[in-house]
């Protein structure tokens, strides 16, 4: 069964035009002018239960507008949306049992009173019976270690702290899916890694449903399998992780430290018919360049056993920010995966009219 199920979704905003001066702020109040921006345009894509996706892009690509219409705060333009089995902003009193949601820059705490008084409050929102809510708040708080902040104002709560306790209160009623946008902004390395090796626990546990946004695509590296790519309101990526790496890294940089000065044309003559290159560093260091198409071991054995005194190697990779970071500045993705999700929405299409 799918999780969420998106298709052919648009959104449309009228954006007040200001004109300049006083006598344009005066004809503003009598006649007003605006101008239709496109935030989202036409997106089609399906999650299964229990995945956790990645949702990236810029600024301005329609991430957040994608999240409110899943989560029922704005209502699409255009197109079709079930999450969890319900369309979003029709069936509210129903829809929000099953979902919890966490925006990075916004609290659902209530930030004069202590954290588990806001607890008790969502819990008669969500109607959770006391036992149940008492059994699953015990949990969460071992797990994220808020037992001595449970009982501080949340306006005395530092960021990572906040966030901690945001993620328990989105938590409480037990949702099968979950919607972070931007979760670990601001917060430090040690509160990340914790975030998200709680998260790793909570959907290999429970089989939670995770539709992630974030701009730190390490934390798109540490849990999700897949990747949708958002730019200008539309997907120019949408697969695996390692699809994305695979398809659009450079390879692998393999450094070689040498107890004598390498001499490059042995090493190529070692490394013949593999496809790899070459570039001398300085007097005892040079770099093979392999594309990924390369096995890594079967190049290390070739110089290795070449008889070349090596004292140390270094392997790097391309990271994902550089991979992004170029598809974004080439618009290198663009044209091959817009083709690649206009056949398989024609696919779906079809079969959906088949089975009328």
């Amino acid at each position: 069964m799918l999780a969420i199920d998106v298709q052919d979704l648009r959104k449309q905003f009228n954006v007040q035009k200001n004109r300049e001066g006083l006598s344009g702020a005066l004809k503003d109040l009598f006649k007003r002018e605006y101008n239709q921006i496109t935030a989202v345009k036409d997106i089609s894509f399906q999650i299964p239960q229990g995945e956790i996706c990645g949702y990236i892009g810029e600024n301005g690509a329609g991430k957040s507008t994608t999240i409110k219409m899943l989560t029922g705060i704005l209502v699409p333009t255009s197109g079709h949306i079930k999450v969890n089995g319900f369309v979003p902003f029709k069936e509210r009193e129903k829809f929000v049992k099953g979902i919890g949601v966490v925006f990075g820059q916004r609290s659902q705490l209530w930030w004069d009173i202590g954290v588990i008084e806001s607890f008790q409050l969502l819990r008669k929102v969500y109607r959770v019976p006391e036992d149940e809510f008492r059994k699953r708040l015990d949990e969460l708080v071992e797990r994220l270690q808020l037992g001595e902040l449970l009982n501080r104002p949340v306006r005395k709560l530092s960021l990572g702290q906040r966030m901690r306790c945001e993620l328990v209160a989105s938590l409480l009623h037990n949702p099968s899916i979950l919607f972070l946008d931007e979760p670990t902004i601001g917060l430090d390395i040690v509160v990340k890694t914790e975030i998200r090796d709680f998260l790793m626990k909570i959907n290999r546990e429970h089989g939670t449903t995770i539709l992630l946004t974030t701009h730190d695509l390490q934390d798109i590296e540490a849990l999700c399998s897949r990747v949708i790519m958002l730019d200008d309101g539309r997907i120019i990526y949408d697969g695996g992780l390692d699809e994305l790496k695979s398809r659009w890294s450079k390879g692998r940089e393999i450094h070689f430290q040498f107890a004598e000065h390498p001499q490059l044309d042995n090493l190529r003559v070692l490394t013949d018919g593999l496809g790899v290159s070459w570039s001398q560093d300085n007097e005892l260091t040079a770099t093979m360049f392999l594309p990924h198409a390369v096995n890594v071991s079967d190049a290390l054995a070739r110089v290795v056993g070449g008889g070349a005194g090596i004292r140390d190697i270094k392997i790097v990779e391309t990271n994902t920010d550089e991979i992004v970071r170029e598809i974004y500045q080439s618009g290198s993705a663009s044209s091959e995966a817009t083709k690649k999700l206009g056949n398989v929405v024609a696919l779906d299409k079809e079969a959906h009219q088949g089975n009328e």
